[in-house]
């Protein structure tokens, strides 16, 4: 498949995000690998506990998030963070976890205020195709945290779950 290259450019639900905050996701399937690439601003927030690995919660912590929607509301979130931290989960059903903190071959580097990150992931965790997807990054802390969004989620409040907002996969 060709790289699908996602801009994460505007907030949760749908004003412009500032350019020093706005992250880039590539995602390409090949046969033998789901792999994605992050090139993000490095807001510095504090870190997971722990040591860089499967981190359960690392949505609470600074993140680049992808979520790939197929049938029956089978869907796979993968969360990268700067500091090396992942979480990589499969659900069917909205928020229904059915596996958790599955395998993924993650390589960060940090430099001059930014990082970049190229995960791996087995292709055989992706849900069945056809494919919808949505990207998210997440930053700050308290009252200054934010919530951005390649495709906008619009509702009260920020829920990257809104699966019927989810465009469809189109490679190139």
């Amino acid at each position: 498949m060709t790289p699908m290259t996602l801009e994460i450019g505007s907030t949760w639900d749908g004003a412009p995000a500032r350019t020093d905050e706005r992250a880039t996701l590539t995602v390409a399937i090949t046969p033998e690998a789901l792999v994605l690439s992050v090139d993000a601003p490095l807001h510095d927030d504090p870190a997971p506990p722990g040591p860089a690995g499967p981190t359960w919660g690392l949505w609470e912590h600074e993140v680049v998030e992808l979520f790939v929607l197929g049938a029956q509301e089978r869907y796979l979130e993968i969360e990268l963070g700067p500091g090396g931290h992942h979480l990589v989960l499969q659900l069917h059903g909205r928020r229904n976890i059915v596996a958790r903190e599955l395998a993924l071959d993650l390589r960060v580097e940090r430099a001059a205020g930014r990082w970049t990150a190229v995960a791996r992931l087995d292709p055989a965790l992706l849900p069945p195709a056809p494919h919808r997807l949505n990207a998210y990054a997440i930053h700050g802390v308290g009252p200054a945290r934010r919530y951005l969004a390649w495709t906008p989620v619009p509702g009260p409040a920020p829920d990257f779950h809104r699966l019927e907002c989810f465009p469809p996969m189109t490679p190139g």
